[in-house]
């Protein structure tokens, strides 16, 4: 079997920060990102996206999303921001007949095609690209698209399951056989992509939907590889389970540096909670649905 290999590469840049707290109907959500111990710029993009109109939120839901770019002099920064915010604009404003999972990938597809397209036509983006994660939550059902290795995980009481696979050189081995899931998490190629988004002209999006139902005290939770290099799923349901919400995402990053924090770490975690009905929640980054298809773009 032959791969197409990417390794991420970071140089320092001015770095940017997407934290913030934000609580909408019985969803909070917490989007935290940190340099890290090592890197002198963030290449991650972490974000939490809900429009403004709530017949809008009915169909389409909010959306948890985290890119992880690479490329030297600033070019993984710029795939980043492309990724979520051309996936973000772009799924709210498709068709309310079409599924989500259908929607997700024709998203994921077109913004691979405009940051590809800006890697070629550019010099100082040449070969530049970034893994993309993206969760919509549409009341208890949650859907997924993917591509890279960062992660989407839910956590449920005593148990904690990961959404999604990893598209790096040793999940191809672990799903071959030929060597075991506890062996990959600490493989000396286990940062090796075999799919990312930007680097050709077509690529492998995963689409689905969760199997368990996103219910009230579960948690969600997105991060890139930055975390999950240092904390196993085992850490991460305990912090989960133990700790109100900001604080678990402050906790693991914290712990992620104290482990050596050699990358950047970005964590979007989400919460479904009762609200009382005497006390509504208060309404947060609110987007206006956009209503061209014209970008913002670095």
């Amino acid at each position: 079997m032959g791969w197409n290999f990417f390794k991420k590469k970071k140089e320092p840049s001015n770095p940017e920060s997407s934290n913030g707290s934000f609580e909408s109907g019985n969803l909070k959500v917490i989007v935290l990102s940190d340099l890290g111990n090592i890197r002198t710029n963030n290449e991650d993009n972490g974000m939490f996206f809900k429009i403004a109109d709530e017949n809008v939120i009915r169909e389409k839901g909010y959306m948890l999303i985290v890119a992880d770019g690479m490329g030297g002099h600033q070019a993984g920064e710029v795939a980043s921001k492309m990724a979520t915010d051309i996936i973000s604009r772009e799924y709210f404003k498709q068709p309310a007949n079409g599924s989500v999972e259908k929607n997700l990938a024709k998203v994921f597809t077109l913004a691979n095609k405009n940051i590809f397209e800006k890697a070629s036509s550019q010099t100082a983006f040449n070969g530049m690209g970034t893994t993309c994660t993206a969760l919509v939550v549409i009341d208890q059902d949650v859907y997924y698209a993917h591509v890279g290795d960062s992660r989407a995980y839910i956590q449920k009481g005593d148990s904690i399951v990961q959404i999604t696979e990893d598209h790096t050189y040793v999940q191809e081995l672990v799903n071959n056989g030929d060597i075991t899931a506890e062996a990959a998490a600490t493989h000396p190629q286990r940062n090796i992509l075999t799919n990312a988004m930007g680097t050709k002209s077509t690529m492998r999006v995963d689409t689905g939907k969760c199997k368990f139902n996103f219910e009230n005290n579960d948690r969600l939770l997105v991060c890139s590889d930055g975390l999950y290099d240092y904390l196993n799923d085992g850490e991460l349901k305990e912090i989960l389970q133990n700790n109100l919400l900001k604080n678990a995402a402050e906790y693991m990053i914290r712990e992620a540096k104290a482990r050596g924090g050699h990358d950047n770490i970005t964590v979007v975690l989400a919460e479904r909670s009762e609200i009382p009905k005497e006390q509504p929640a208060k309404e947060t980054r609110d987007f206006d649905l956009p209503k061209t298809r014209e970008f913002d773009l670095p």
